[in-house]
C-alpha cells in the first residue's frame, strides 16, 4: 500500500473518533454543569468549563480569542469554530478531506456516511441553538458509530482496514488517558468521598463520557469509587473504550500491517500493551494517576511519531497532535488548576 493512502486512511479514522471524543468530552461537561458544586459564581463555571478545553489542548486558542471560560464561549469553539483545529466541525472536515483522497480504497457506502455527515453538520453550524446542542453531541456519537460499523461491514479486510484500526484506537487511547486524568482531579479535587448523591453522579457523569456506566454497575454492584473508576478506565480489557482494550487493538493493527521499518513502533506498543496486561490498579495508585496517565500520553505521541516514520506519508499535516503537545506543559499541571 503506497504511504500516501496508508496515511490518509489513517487520519480519516483518527478525525472521525476525535470528533466523537470531543462530543463525549462537551456533554460530559454540559452534565457535570448541571449537578452541584461547592464553587459559585463565574469561578465555577470557568473551573467546570476550562476542563474540555484543557483535554483537547484548545485552552490557548480558546483564551486568546474568548479569555474566562463561560459555557457558551467553550460549546461554540469546540463544537462548530471552523477556525479552532480540534472541534467537532474541523475534525469532520478534515476526515471528509482524507476519504476524498482515498475514494478508490473506501467504499461508497463509507464515503457516503462521512460525506453526509460533513454536509449536515456545515448545515447545523449556521444556526444551531444552544439549546440543542447535547442533542448535536448524541448526533455526532452516533454518526461515529454508524461510520465505524459501516467500515467493518463494507470494506476489505486488508491493510486499509488495519490502518483505519490503528488511527481509530490510538486516538481513543489518548483521549481516554485525557479525560481521565483532568475529570478524575477535578473530581477527587471537589468531592473527597463517594457517599452523597451529588458525588454518585460527579463519577457517574465520568463513567458515561466514555459509555462505562452501565459495565461498572454490572461488574461492581457497589458504590463508585475512585480506585475502580480508574481501574475500568485504563486496566479491564474487556472495556471498549479502555486503555487495555484500545492497546489491544493497536498492538494487533501493527502486527497486521507487519513492515520491516515499523519494528521500533511494534516494540513500543508491544511494550505499552504488557504494561496495561500485567499492571495492577495499586500500582499504578503508588506512582499516582495523574503521573501513569501523563506518561501514557507522553508514550503514545512518541508512538504515533514513530507510526508516521514507518508507514505515512511525511506531510505537513496540520493535526490536533501538535496542538496537543504544544500544551503538553499545560496539560501537565491540570490537576492543580
Amino acid at each position: 500500500m503506497l504511504s500516501r493512502t496508508a496515511d490518509n486512511l489513517f487520519w480519516m479514522a483518527r478525525y472521525i473518533e476525535r470528533a466523537e471524543n470531543t462530543a463525549r468530552v462537551l456533554d460530559v461537561a454540559h452534565r457535570t454543569s448541571l449537578l452541584p458544586l461547592d464553587l459559585e459564581g463565574p469561578e465555577a463555571e470557568a473551573y467546570l468549563w476550562f476542563a474540555p478545553l484543557n483535554i483537547s489542548g484548545s485552552a490557548h486558542g480558546y483564551e486568546t480569542k474568548y479569555g474566562l471560560a463561560r459555557r457558551h464561549a467553550v460549546n461554540r469553539y469546540m463544537a462548530l469554530d471552523p477556525e479552532n483545529p480540534a472541534s467537532i466541525y474541523t475534525c469532520l472536515w478534515q476526515a471528509r478531506e482524507n476519504a476524498r483522497a482515498v475514494r478508490g480504497a473506501i467504499t461508497s457506502e463509507m464515503w457516503e456516511v462521512i460525506n453526509a455527515t460533513w454536509l449536515e453538520v456545515s448545515r447545523l453550524s449556521r444556526n444551531l441553538d444552544d439549546e440543542k446542542l447535547p442533542d448535536f453531541f448524541d448526533w455526532v456519537k452516533d454518526r461515529s458509530h454508524l461510520f465505524r460499523g459501516v467500515t467493518l461491514g463494507t470494506i476489505l479486510k486488508d491493510l486499509g482496514l488495519s490502518f483505519c484500526k490503528l488511527g481509530t484506537f490510538l486516538e481513543r487511547a489518548d483521549n481516554t488517558a485525557r479525560i481521565l486524568d483532568v475529570k478524575y482531579h477535578i473530581l477527587i479535587s471537589e468531592v473527597g468521598s463517594v457517599d452523597s448523591a451529588a458525588d454518585y453522579y460527579q463519577w457517574g457523569a465520568l463513567l458515561k463520557s466514555v459509555s462505562s456506566f452501565e459495565a461498572y454497575r454490572k461488574i461492581y454492584r457497589d458504590v463508585i469509587t475512585p480506585l475502580r473508576v480508574a481501574e475500568i478506565m485504563i486496566l479491564r480489557e474487556d472495556m471498549p473504550r479502555s486503555l487495555h482494550a484500545c492497546m489491544n487493538e493497536v498492538e494487533a493493527a501493527l502486527i497486521e500491517i507487519n513492515g520491516t521499518s515499523g519494528r521500533e513502533a511494534r516494540r513500543r506498543a508491544g511494550e505499552m500493551h504488557a504494561a496495561l496486561h500485567f499492571g495492577r490498579i495499586e500500582d499504578v495508585f503508588e506512582q499516582g494517576v495523574h503521573d501513569y496517565l501523563i506518561q501514557f500520553i507522553n508514550n503514545a505521541n512518541v508512538l504515533g511519531q514513530e507510526i508516521r516514520e514507518a508507514y505515512l506519508a511525511r506531510r505537513d499535516q496540520f493535526s490536533v497532535s501538535t496542538i496537543k503537545k504544544s500544551s503538553q506543559t499545560q496539560f501537565a499541571t491540570a490537576g492543580s488548576r
